[in-house]
């Protein structure tokens, strides 16, 4: 669109405001900056969007589209597509097995010979190179062909795609890892355990709690515990840089919580509780619990482990 508005008369900002005398309440002539085309277009794209109160149901599995305004020459035209949101957030596998994204950890893991996927390895290698500070690091978006260019990368297992990295906005990095997890066709956490984590997530005895939650942690395939335990000590080393990049373990928690845990089954079986509550409520309560899962973990010292799992698990940080 700014390509577009380039195209505008030059003298258009100087115009005389046609809504204002111009004068001030002294009477003396008031020099006024007048909005541009560009910034008077966008407020009427804006006005014309938020005025209406555009209803999902009459939109649900429909096309829309609509001239938004026309101006100057520029017109503006906006589509819209409804999509549930259990469609737009389900995990989807990939068509494409010799890939990485929607592959299951425990294939690219095999694949590589690695304990946890390259892509994960180097992401947080970028990241923790040059991006430690960022403020808003895991919660402002990348841009999207930045992070669809990486995707692309790594899924034709591009040798070249860490050079590219280093001329990469450290947020398009950040944002690639999450859709890497996002679009694994098993949350990390794995669809099996899920419901125990979320129960023992709500448990109120402590001590049951952490035995029952570092049970199920130690439960995962290997992949999946290696790569948990990676990108855990990640995250804390993030945390550890609040005072500068405003992300908080909770932060960090409610950001990546949904995206390790969102389980990729389409009903959910967290809640056995005979009250009925609606579907917003539902997906509220599961996601409060996605993120105190995730919280839980962050919050611990260390993961204690037994001999058979110590192995891996410091194979994961120091290789």
């Amino acid at each position: 669109m700014p390509e577009r508005m380039s195209e505008s008369n030059p003298n258009e900002g100087e115009s005389v405001d046609q809504a204002g005398s111009g004068v001030d309440e002294e009477g003396d002539t008031a020099t006024r900056k007048v909005p541009g085309t560009g910034a008077r277009l966008w407020e009427r794209v804006r006005s014309s969007l938020i005025k209406p109160k555009l209803d999902p149901q009459t939109l649900q599995n429909k096309d829309w589209q609509r001239t938004v305004i026309a101006m100057n020459g520029i017109e503006v035209k906006l589509s819209m597509k409804f999509t549930s949101r259990e469609f737009s957030l389900k995990r989807m596998p990939s068509r494409k097995q010799s890939g990485v994204f929607g592959v299951k950890i425990n294939i690219v893991t095999k694949r590589e010979r690695s304990k946890v996927p390259l892509i994960v390895r180097q992401c947080v290698e970028e990241i923790e190179r040059r991006g430690m500070d960022e403020v808003g690091l895991y919660r402002v978006s990348g841009v999207a062909t930045d992070i669809q260019a990486l995707k692309a990368d790594f899924d034709s297992n591009n040798r070249d795609v860490s050079v590219m990295m280093r001329e990469m906005d450290v947020n398009a990095i950040a944002g690639t890892l999450k859709l890497y997890f996002r679009e694994l066709p098993e949350p990390l956490f794995t669809d099996e355990l899920y419901p125990n984590f979320a129960g023992g997530i709500a448990l109120s005895d402590s001590v049951a709690k952490e035995s029952c939650m570092l049970n199920l942690l130690l439960s995962l395939p290997e992949p999946n515990l290696v790569t948990f335990v990676f990108l855990l000590d990640h995250l804390k080393r993030v945390a550890e840089n609040e005072s500068i990049n405003k992300m908080s373990l909770h932060n960090l928690a409610t950001v990546f919580g949904p995206t390790l845990l969102r389980p990729s089954e389409k009903d959910s079986k967290i809640s056995n509780s005979s009250q009925p509550i609606s579907m917003n409520d539902s997906w509220s309560l599961e996601v409060m619990s996605q993120v105190q899962v995730l919280l839980y973990f962050l919050q611990l010292e260390s993961i204690p482990t037994p001999d058979s799992k110590r192995q891996s698990l410091l194979f994961s940080t120091e290789v």
